[in-house]
């Protein structure tokens, strides 16, 4: 005879699961476990075939619910620019440590100096990124961003 708690150790062996296998699947279905656990521990009486059947419908309901949610809020891919580090900065507006001599100059990026290629501009100038080159940054002149009253 199948008790609530055998639904709850289910539950909790599902979500070992997925700190093992992480990707979201697992978690849904111990939360369909947990919850016929909770449905026996109210109706104590109920036969083995309706707790599996209503497993399965929540477990199948659980994971298409979870599939729409995820495709409606895609969560941003922290390897997009994965060894392209550059391409963060692309239209991004940065100030020149070393003005632009010759078409190559040094600019403060975050926390880090790059070097930067564009028409001759003097050192604090403000400079936006508009291509990457390479390991430098193509940068053009670009208004200073303006003060909040």
């Amino acid at each position: 005879m199948i008790e609530f708690w055998h639904w709850w150790v289910l539950a909790v062996v599902l979500g070992a699961v997925e700190t093992v296998a992480p990707g979201a699947a697992f978690l849904w279905l111990g939360a369909a476990a947990a919850l016929v656990g909770l449905a026996l521990l109210a109706w104590p009486e109920m036969v083995w075939q309706i707790q599996f059947m209503i497993f399965g419908v929540l477990a199948i309901g659980a994971v298409v619910g979870a599939r729409l949610i995820y495709r409606r809020s895609p969560a941003p891919d922290p390897a997009l620019h994965l060894n392209r580090r550059a391409e963060q900065y692309l239209g991004t507006l940065h100030t020149l440590e070393t003005p632009i001599v010759n078409g190559r100059g040094r600019a403060i990026v975050g926390d880090s100096h790059w070097t930067v290629e564009g028409p001759d501009l003097p050192a604090g100038t403000t400079v936006r990124v508009i291509g990457i080159d390479g390991i430098a940054l193509r940068v053009e002149k670009a208004e200073p961003p303006v003060a909040a009253p």
